[in-house]
């Protein structure tokens, strides 16, 4: 075999090695997703590109992409977690009959001068039936109250249907961060 037959052959196991690699980082560690809508605003516009970690633990306020009954995907915060009791007073959210600050509202001028309340009052059981967040299920809202369709409205969702935890923002580059205000 001549020498550029080998060449040939090494570049295309190489290539075939990086593309392995690449389908199994994007299947098992790390993805990317564009945000589609309001919903998340102001923490998340319409357009932007936002990196998924599949690895993360989910926890309380973290923003996770989920898939939907429709087949689609959706961006959103989870408010609640298995045993958690849900309460919104006044515009303020209580999980297990404690305040929780919600600081990622705060720069949002729709929170800061609400004709009527930002988030409707509720009581978990109300909208579910369930005093709490039943056993691999989760409550999610978006952050913005006013134009978000979530748990509200479609009940919990389903632990295995959250595809991960939004990690970053890169896209538009001007506005890439890494850090979301949790609790």
């Amino acid at each position: 075999m001549s020498n550029t037959a080998k060449e040939i052959i090494e570049w295309i196991g190489a290539m075939l090695v990086g593309i392995i690699i690449v389908i199994v980082f994007r299947t098992f560690i790390m993805t990317n997703y564009e945000v589609v809508g309001n919903s998340m605003m102001p923490t998340l516009q319409d357009r932007d590109r936002v990196a998924v970690s599949k690895l993360s633990k989910i926890e309380r306020m973290d923003i996770v992409i989920f898939h939907g009954e429709d087949n689609e995907d959706y961006v959103k915060r989870i408010i609640g977690v298995p045993g958690d009791k849900i309460v919104y007073e006044n515009d303020t959210l209580y999980v297990n009959d404690k305040k929780v600050m919600e600081k990622f509202l705060t720069s949002y001028a729709a929170f800061q001068h609400p004709e009527e309340n930002f988030t409707e009052d509720f009581e978990l059981f109300e909208l579910t039936g369930n005093k709490t967040v039943p056993p691999n299920k989760f409550f999610v809202l978006g952050d913005n109250r006013l134009a978000s369709m979530d748990s509200r409205y479609f009940s919990f969702i389903d632990k295995k249907d959250v595809v991960g935890e939004v990690k970053a923002k890169y896209w538009p580059i001007r506005e890439a961060k890494m850090q979301f205000d949790s609790e």
